[in-house]
C-alpha cells in the first residue's frame, strides 16, 4: 500500500505575507485577468511561482524566475522552514448555492509515487493530453511541490483522526474570493502522525484532482533515479491533500458540455430523440439543472429552449460507463462533426448558449463518490471531465522540497 509522510514544509510568515494575500488557486483553473489581480496582491503571492512570468531585465526563463523568487522569499524571511516533520491537516468550509453548508478536512503529506504501476496510486477518469513540459520545467527549476494533487483514501476513519487532531490547536485561515475559508492546522504529535500514515497506507488512494501534476511527478522521480544510481529520495514522493472519500468530506459537481460547429440549419433537438425522450423544460436554466436527479435525466440548453433528456434503453446498452458523461458519449458520436468544450457550472454553461459561444449546451448530473469508488477499483476510468471537485484547495499553504533547485 502506499506511504504518505508527513514532512518539514516551507510555509509564510504572517506578519510579512499574511496568508489571505498570498495564496492562490491551482495553475490550471487561473486565467490571464485573474493571474494579474493575484499578483498584485502581494510581492508574495504564490501565483508568482505557480504561474510565473519571465524576468526581462535579469534575463531569467520564468522557471528560473521562480526558483530566484523562492530563494529572495527565504532570504527575506517571508518564508521559512518548519522545524519538525509534519502533517498538513486543510480544511475548507463553504456555503454551496443554495446555502447549505459543508467542509472538507485532510492531511496534506507526502505521497510514494506508485512508478510499478501495483494499484497504490488509481486514477478515477481519463485526461485529456496535456504536454508535460510546463510542469516540469518549474519542478525541474524550483525543486518544490508548489501545489498538492488532491487524493481520496478508502481508509474510514481518516476523517475523524483529522478533525480530533485540531481539537487544541489555531489554524491559519484566509477566506478566499468566493467566499470560501481556508483553513490549516500543523500536526507534529508523533501518534497522530502514525495513525495517519497506518489509515493511508491500508487502502489505495484514488487521485480525484491533479492528474496532471502526477504524472509530471512520476516522470521527474524516473529523471532523478536515472542521475543517481537509482537512489531513493524525496522525488519518490509527491505532495498530497488526502480526504476520505466518503459523501460527508466530498462535495462533487458536474462538468457540462458545450457543444458548437454544427451546420446552422441542423436540428440538434432532434439528433438527441434517438437517444432520449425529450421533453420540455423550464425556461430558467437554473431549475432545469436543479431538477435533473429528480427527473432522472440529463438537461439541454438550447436558443430555442430546454429541455430534459431521459435516456432510453439504447443509451443503457451502449454507455461504457453508468454515468451521464458515458450516456451522452454515445448521443455525441452520432452528430455531425462539432466541437466539444467543457464547463463547470450551470448558469455559466446556459450563458455560454446565450452569448453564442456555443450552440447547445448538456447538462449533466454529478457522479455520486460511491460511483468514483467504483469505477477506480474496478481498474476502470471515468470519460474525461467528468468530475470536477470543490472547492479547490489553494496554493501557497505549504510548499514542499523534493530536491535542491539547479
Amino acid at each position: 500500500m502506499p506511504r504518505f509522510l508527513p514532512f518539514a514544509g516551507q510555509r509564510y510568515q504572517e506578519d510579512l505575507a499574511p496568508i489571505a494575500r498570498v495564496i492562490a488557486p491551482p495553475y490550471d483553473v487561473v486565467d490571464d485577468i485573474e493571474r494579474t489581480a493575484l499578483a498584485a496582491r502581494s510581492p508574495y503571492n504564490a501565483i508568482h511561482v505557480e504561474l510565473p512570468i519571465e524576468d526581462p531585465e535579469g534575463g531569467r526563463s520564468r522557471y528560473e524566475h521562480a526558483a530566484d523568487l523562492f530563494a529572495s522569499w527565504q532570504a527575506d524571511g517571508a518564508l521559512l522552514f518548519d522545524d519538525v516533520a509534519a502533517f498538513y491537516i486543510y480544511r475548507m468550509r463553504f456555503l454551496d448555492e443554495h446555502g447549505v453548508a459543508h467542509s472538507s478536512t485532510g492531511a496534506i503529506g507526502a505521497l510514494e509515487i506508485d512508478a510499478s504501476g501495483a494499484g497504490l496510486v488509481l486514477p478515477h477518469e481519463q485526461t485529456t493530453p496535456k504536454p508535460k513540459g510546463d510542469r516540469l520545467d518549474l519542478l525541474r527549476a524550483t525543486g518544490r511541490n508548489t501545489s498538492p494533487i488532491w487524493g481520496l483514501s478508502l481508509a474510514a476513519g481518516l476523517s475523524k483522526v483529522c478533525a480530533d487532531a485540531t481539537t487544541d490547536l489555531q489554524p491559519i485561515r484566509a477566506s478566499d474570493d468566493d467566499g470560501i475559508i481556508h483553513e490549516l492546522y500543523v500536526v507534529s504529535d508523533p501518534d497522530v502522525l502514525e495513525e495517519i500514515e497506518r489509515l493511508v497506507a491500508s487502502t489505495p488512494v484514488v487521485i480525484a484532482d491533479g492528474h496532471h501534476r502526477y504524472e509530471t511527478a512520476t516522470f521527474y522521480r524516473a529523471e532523478q533515479r536515472s542521475t543517481t544510481a537509482d537512489a531513493p529520495g524525496d522525488y519518490d514522493l509527491v505532495m498530497a491533500l488526502v480526504v476520505e472519500l466518503t459523501p460527508d468530506e466530498l462535495f462533487v459537481q458536474a462538468i457540462h458540455r458545450l457543444v458548437s460547429g454544427v451546420p446552422d440549419d441542423f436540428d440538434l433537438v432532434g439528433a438527441f430523440r434517438p437517444f432520449f425522450d425529450v421533453i420540455p423544460g423550464p425556461d430558467d436554466a437554473g431549475e432545469l439543472g436543479l431538477n435533473l436527479v429528480e427527473m432522472e435525466a440529463l438537461g439541454l440548453v438550447t436558443g430555442s429552449g430546454n429541455f430534459y433528456l431521459q435516456p432510453l434503453g439504447v443509451v443503457y446498452e451502449r454507455a461504457e460507463a453508468d454515468l451521464d458523461s458515458s450516456r451522452l458519449d454515445v448521443a455525441l458520436a452520432a452528430l455531425p462533426a462539432h466541437e466539444l468544450a467543457y464547463q463547470h457550472g450551470t448558469l455559466l454553461a446556459a450563458n455560454a448558449v446565450t452569448s453564442g459561444e456555443a450552440q447547445a449546451a448538456i447538462l449533466l448530473r454529478p457522479a455520486t463518490v460511491a460511483q468514483i469508488a467504483e469505477t477506480a477499483h474496478s481498474g476502470k476510468r471515468m470519460p474525461p471531465k467528468t468530475t470536477f471537485f470543490y472547492p479547490k484547495p489553494r496554493t501557497g499553504m505549504v510548499y514542499r522540497v523534493v530536491a535542491d533547485a539547479s
